[in-house]
């Protein structure tokens, strides 16, 4: 028999091993913390472009096909804004990676993304402008009919 205070090894294993269950068990989330697609970061040293690269990559896999794939859609960023997520014209008139019309951007961000994805309302937030263009292009069945001609893309 053991001594008052002492404990049984069989019961130090169990502690030992429901500790490691308990923190080597994965968070659980609630819908509202799960993030939206493509929450992608900035690496160190990564430039903005490049970022506005690997998002444009993430938003044609999750949302396309798209005619000639991220290649074609990076092509179309390039001409439109030079990758840069912060582009607007002169005017102001058009905004972001896809150069948007203002006017247009708040019922496209409405149709093209969803609440529980929590993206920026702004047409110069790279994810949310890559996102929504991506999802247009597709529902449409190409980059011309979805306002962006191909050109020399």
């Amino acid at each position: 028999m053991l001594a008052s205070g002492a404990v049984r090894p069989r019961v130090i294993a169990v502690l030992v091993a429901a500790t490691f269950i308990i923190l080597a068990a994965p968070l659980v989330v609630s819908a509202g913390d799960v993030p939206g697609p493509c929450d992608l970061h900035r690496l160190e040293d990564e430039t903005v472009r490049h970022l506005s690269k690997r998002r444009i990559r993430c938003a044609v896999g999750e949302f396309g096909p798209v005619p000639g794939d991220a290649a074609r859609a990076i092509c179309i960023a390039d001409r439109e804004s030079g990758r840069r997520p912060r582009a607007s014209s002169p005017t102001g008139q058009y905004l972001g990676l896809y150069q948007h019309s203002a006017e247009s951007w708040p019922s496209r961000y409405d149709e093209w993304t969803r609440p529980i994805w929590e993206l920026p309302e702004t047409a110069l937030s790279g994810r949310s402008n890559a996102i929504v263009t991506i999802r247009m292009v597709a529902d449409a069945g190409g980059w011309g009919a979805a306002g962006w001609p191909r050109g020399d893309c």
